[in-house]
This record gives C-alpha cells, structure tokens and sequence, in this order.
C-alpha cells in the first residue's frame, strides 16, 4: 500500500532531457543532412539513367483500383511477368513512387555505341539493367522472312479454312454419287 510519503514520489520521474547533437559536419544535400564517415568524402557524381526496365514482383490482385490503373499504363498484365521499359522523367517517377512496394526498378546501361544500333542490330536486356549488343541480321534474311510472312501461298489455318469452306459451299467437296 502506498503511505503518505512514497505516493508522491512515485509519480515524479526523474529523468532528463537530452539534446541530441550532431557531428558539426554534416553535409547539406538539398534538405537532407549526411554525415561523411571521412572528412575528405567526396560523392561520385551520379549520371542518371535515360531508361527504366521495372519487373513486377507482387501480384497485381488484391490492390486498390488506383493502383491496378497505374500498374495497367504501364503495361503489366495479370498472367505475363515481363519487364517493361519507361522513361526517366519526373511525371513517370510520380507514377513509380505511387506502385513502388508492387514493382522493382532496375536503371538500364546502354553500351558506349548505342547511338549506332540500327534496326538490324541485335542486342540483349540483361535482367541487371546492361544492354548488351550481339551482332547484326543479313539483311538479305530479314527480307526473306518479311516475304514469307506476307505471302498469300503460306499455308495457315485461317486461309486453309477459309478456302475448304468457300469450296463446301459452292459443293466442290461433295462427291458426285
């Protein structure tokens, strides 16, 4: 039980407030304060990525529809975990910081002679962000290809079909008894 002397002790708390005090110096980088381990620190200076490649890497089910809508302009979809490639600029980022627990960012490295890939150019998006380049197309091949895809006497099934069922109806296919 508590007396007459020790009630009044029991509630003083006696404790005392510090101040908290910073090394003297800090660096001031835009509005945060950093503290170098070294005096002599000094940042190496941060070239930003032109392009984003952003892998999905929680479900899209479950979220709020504000965030479903984000994650759909950027071009996700529900079943494929492909990455996509964006822009790095500030309206882009907004939408980024707002999905930012759905999606992982990754900075992509391009080559010292990525400004001489042509369309005929192979290359290679490492899931770390590097690009590499692996060699050219004979252009002679890519041009065969194109004709081959667009020739009228490949045989695929909606011409095939389509072709049997113009003959069906015109009875061609139906045997003289």
């Amino acid at each position: 039980m508590a007396t007459q002397m020790n009630v009044p002790l029991s509630f003083v708390r006696r404790f005392r407030h510090y101040q908290k005090s910073w090394r003297k110096d800090a660096v001031l980088y835009d509005q945060v304060k950093y503290h170098p381990v070294k005096k002599d620190h000094v940042d190496p200076p941060i070239v930003p990525s032109k392009v984003l490649m952003i892998h999905r890497v929680k479900p899209i089910k479950g979220n709020p529809w504000w965030e479903k809508d984000i994650i759909a302009k950027l071009g996700f979809r529900e079943k494929e975990n492909k990455p996509v490639f964006v822009k790095n600029t500030p309206e882009m980022c907004i939408e980024l910081w707002r999905v930012k627990h759905l999606i992982k960012i990754v900075p992509v490295t391009t080559p010292d002679n990525f400004d001489a890939i042509d369309d005929l150019t192979e290359y290679y998006a490492h899931p770390t962000g590097t690009i590499y380049v692996t060699g050219k197309l004979d252009p002679a091949r890519v041009k065969a290809t194109e004709e081959f895809r667009n020739s009228m006497k490949r045989l695929e099934y909606p011409n095939v079909s389509e072709k049997l069922r113009l003959q069906w109806l015109q009875g061609a296919l139906v045997p003289n008894a």
